[in-house]
C-alpha cells in the first residue's frame, strides 16, 4: 500500500526538513523489506520520524514495531511519542514497554540480583507457586481488570504502578498486553539474545519476519552482540558452588575442585609480570555430562535459595564448549581493593555477526547519531549489502551556534601521564568552565583519571561541582542531573567518565553550555583488545581503525552530542588532547565537525559566548 506524506502520523504540529526527508526514506526502506542504516545528529528527532513513519506501514501492512534501545531512559522519549500520536490522530492502537524482568519485578532484592541468578529464582518461585503476583496473574478475572488499565500507552513505570496496585506481575501483564501491541519498546537483548526472544516472542504471538526492529543508539550494537556470547568463570564462583554441593549432599564437591585445581595450575603458568594469558579449550577440560549433573542439582538448590552458583558454573560451561573461530580464551589474574587475587577464566566473543545475523525480521532500521564509517557497520554486523540503504545527514543546527575548538596543550597518553600532566588538565578545565556563562560536563576517558584531576580541580574551579559514580543508583543518577539542570543559569560543572551514565541517552537540551572532552577514551590495550585488532585485521583488513581508535571517537563524539540539542541550543565543544589534531584520528569525525585548532581558546570562548 503506497503511502504518501500527509498520511503519516507524525506526533507535533510542526516537522523539520531533515525529519520529513528522514520520514520517506524509512517508509521506503520498510515498503521495499530493505535495510537502513541512517546517521543523523542528536537533537533532530529521529524517534519522532522513525517511529511515525514504521507505525504508519505497521497499522496500514499488518506489522509490528519493535523499538528497542541499550538503555531504560531511552525510552521515555519513545512512549511519550507514541502517546502524542494517539492523541493528536486518535487512532486506536496499542503500545507496550518492556524492560528487564528483574527490574519489573515487585519481589523485594530482585533488583540486586545478577540476570542469571534472579532467573533462576524467579524459575524456583513460579515452579513452587511461591509467587503470589504470578498466581494472581493466572486469574483470568483479575488479569482482564489490570488489562483494562493498561488500554492507554503506558510507560513501563507506569505499568509497574498499576500492576502493584491489582497485585499482579508487572512482567507477565506488559507481555499479555504486548500480545496486541502495535509498537513494543524494549530492550536490546530482548530482540539478540536467542533463547530470550524465542520465548518472548513465542509469549506475544508474534512471528519476527513480521516485524520492523529499529535499534536506537544502533552505534552500541556491536559491543551488546560481543556481549551476549561472551561469559567468565572464577574460583570465587567454584568454591560456592563447592559449598553448595557439600550444604545440600548433592556429591559433586569433587568434580568442581577439578576444575578449581585446573584453573590454579594455570594459575601458575603466569609470570609475575602478566595479569593475562591466552589459553585454549583444551586447558580448561571437564567430563562431559558435568553440566547436566549442575543444572539438575541446581535445581535442588533453587528450591531453597534465590541464587544457584552450580547453575553459574553450568551456564559457563555449556558456552566454554562453544566455537574457536571469533572467539578468544584468556585467563586473567584481577586484584581486589581487599587485596584479594582472584582468577577468571574468560571466553570472548569477537565476532558480533554471529549474533545479528541469527536475526531476519522485515526490516531493520539502525539509527544514530555517531552511525559513521556506514561501511564499518555494514562489516561488523555483515549486513546485507545489496539490502541496505546508508544515509548520513548533516547536523540542521545553526553552524554559528556551535563552536568546536582542539586545544592541543595536554594529553591524557598513558606515556605521559604525572602530577604535572593531571594539574594542567585541571587548570585548563576550569579556565573554561569559570568562564562559561553556564553549565559545563567534562568527560574524562576515566573514573581514575577523574579522580586524580579532580584533586587539582576541585580548588580551582569557582561553580559548584557534581560528580558521577559508576556505582550510583537509577534515582541517585537522577537526582544529581535534576540539581545540574537547576544551575542552568548560574552555573555547575559535572565530571562524568565518557563510558558513563550520562555520556548518552539524556536530553539536556538548553542545560548545558559547554562540553570539555578530556583525552581520548581509547581501550585498554589489553589481551580482548589486541585479538579484536587481529581478528579484524584478518577479516576486514582495518584491524587498527575498527578495533581501537572508530570505537574511541565514537564516544567522544557522543559526549560531544549532550551540548546541542536543538536549534535553539548553543554551545562550545572543546577537544583537549593534542592527539585530537593528527590525521589518524580527525578523519574520523563526521564532515560537518568544523574544527578550530586554537591554544587561544579562552578568547574564543569568551567571544563565542557574548
Amino acid at each position: 500500500m503506497q503511502i504518501n506524506q500527509q498520511q503519516i502520523f507524525f506526533p507535533h504540529e510542526e516537522i523539520r526538513d531533515i525529519q520529513k526527508t528522514l520520514v520517506m526514506q524509512i517508509l521506503n526502506v520498510i515498503s521495499n523489506k530493505e535495510n537502513l542504516i541512517v546517521h543523523a545528529p542528536t537533537g533532530c528527532g529521529k524517534t519522532a520520524a522513525a517511529l511515525s513513519s514504521s507505525l504508519t506501514f505497521a497499522i496500514n501492512n499488518n506489522k509490528t514495531v519493535i523499538f528497542v534501545t541499550p538503555m531504560h531512559s531511552q525510552h521515555k522519549i519513545a512512549i511519550d511519542t507514541l502517546k502524542l500520536i494517539k492523541k493528536k490522530y486518535n487512532i486506536d492502537f496499542k503500545a507496550s514497554d518492556l524492560i528487564g524482568k528483574k527490574w519489573m519485578c515487585l519481589q523485594k532484592n530482585s533488583s540486586e540480583m545478577a540476570s542469571s541468578e534472579f532467573a533462576d529464582f524467579c524459575t524456583s518461585l513460579v515452579k513452587n507457586d511461591a509467587c503470589n503476583f504470578y498466581s494472581n496473574f493466572k486469574d483470568p478475572v483479575k488479569k482482564e481488570l489490570c488489562l483494562n488499565d493498561l488500554k492507554e500507552v503506558k510507560h513501563v513505570e507506569e505499568a509497574i504502578k498499576i500492576s502493584s496496585h491489582h497485585n499482579m506481575c508487572p512482567f507477565e501483564i506488559v507481555l499479555d498486553n504486548a500480545k496486541q501491541s502495535k509498537v513494543i519498546i524494549a530492550d536490546y537483548y530482548h530482540v539478540l539474545s536467542p533463547a530470550i526472544r524465542e520465548t518472548i516472542f513465542k509469549r506475544i504471538n508474534k512471528n519476527l519476519e513480521n516485524c520492523i526492529i529499529i535499534f536506537d543508539e544502533a552505534h552500541n550494537l556491536v559491543k551488546k552482540c560481543r556481549e551476549l556470547l561472551s561469559s567468565s568463570l572464577s574460583k570465587f564462583t567454584i568454591e560456592k558452588a563447592v559449598n553448595e554441593s557439600r550444604e545440600f549432599n548433592l556429591g559433586l564437591e569433587q568434580e568442581l575442585e577439578k576444575l578449581k585445581n585446573t584453573i590454579n595450575n594455570l594459575s601458575f603458568t603466569l609470570d609475575l609480570n602478566e595479569n593475562e594469558k591466552l589459553i585454549s579449550k583444551n586447558d580448561f577440560l571437564f567430563e562431559e555430562n558435568l553440566i547436566l549433573k549442575l543444572e539438575v542439582n541446581s535445581e535442588i538448590v533453587l528450591e531453597k535459595k534465590q541464587r544457584s552458583a552450580m547453575k553459574s558454573v553450568a551456564n559457563f560451561l555449556s558456552l566454554w564448549k562453544g566455537p574457536d573461530l571469533g572467539f578468544v580464551r584468556i585467563l586473567e589474574r584481577n586484584f581486589l581493593k581487599s587485596g584479594k587475587t582472584v582468577y577468571n577464566i574468560v571466553y570472548k566473543c569477537l565476532d558480533s555477526s554471529l549474533i545479528f545475523n541469527s536475526l531476519n525480521p522485515y526490516s531493520i532500521v539502525l539509527m544514530s547519531g555517531t552511525l559513521t564509517p556506514q561501511n564499518m557497520y555494514i562489516d561488523l554486523l555483515n549486513l546485507n549489502k545489496s539490502k541496505t540503504v546508508m544515509a548520513e545527514y548533516k547536523n540542521p543546527f545553526p553552524k554559528e551556534n556551535r563552536l568546536c575548538l582542539i586545544v592541543p596543550k595536554t594529553t591524557t597518553k598513558f606515556t605521559k601521564r604525572s602530577d604535572d600532566m593531571y594539574i594542567n588538565i585541571a587548570e585548563e578545565c576550569s579556565q573554561i568552565a569559570n568562564l562559561v556563562p553556564g553549565n559545563t560536563i567534562i568527560f574524562f576517558p576515566s573514573y581514575d583519571l577523574r579522580d586524580k584531576v579532580n584533586e587539582h580541580f576541585s580548588k580551582k574551579c569557582e561553580k559548584t561541582t557534581f560528580l558521577e559514580y559508576p556505582s550510583l543508583t537509577k534515582s541517585e543518577k537522577q537526582e544529581i542531573l535534576e540539581k545540574f539542570k537547576l544551575n542552568k543559569e548560574t552555573g555547575s560543572v559535572l565530571l562524568a567518565a565518557s563510558s558513563g551514565s550520562y555520556s548518552e541517552g539524556i536530553d539536556l537540551i538548553g542545560a548545558v553550555k559547554c562540553v570539555i572532552v578530556v583525552g581520548l577514551p581509547l581501550a585498554k590495550p589489553d589481551l580482548e583488545t589486541k585479538e579484536l585488532i587481529n581478528y579484524y585485521d584478518k577479516k576486514f583488513s582495518k584491524g587498527w581503525d575498527y578495533g581501537y581508535i572508530y570505537p574511541a571517537i565514537i564516544k567522544t563524539i557522543q559526549n560531544a552530542g549532550r551540548c546541542i540539542r536543538s536549534e535553539n541550543d548553543k554551545g562550545a565543544i572543546v577537544f583537549l588532547d593534542e592527539r585530537y589534531n593528527l590525521q589518524s584520528y580527525k578523519k574520523c569525525f563526521p564532515v560537518d565537525y568544523n574544527f578550530e585548532i586554537s591554544l587561544d581558546h579562552l578568547n574564543k570562548i569568551k567571544e563565542f559566548f557574548k
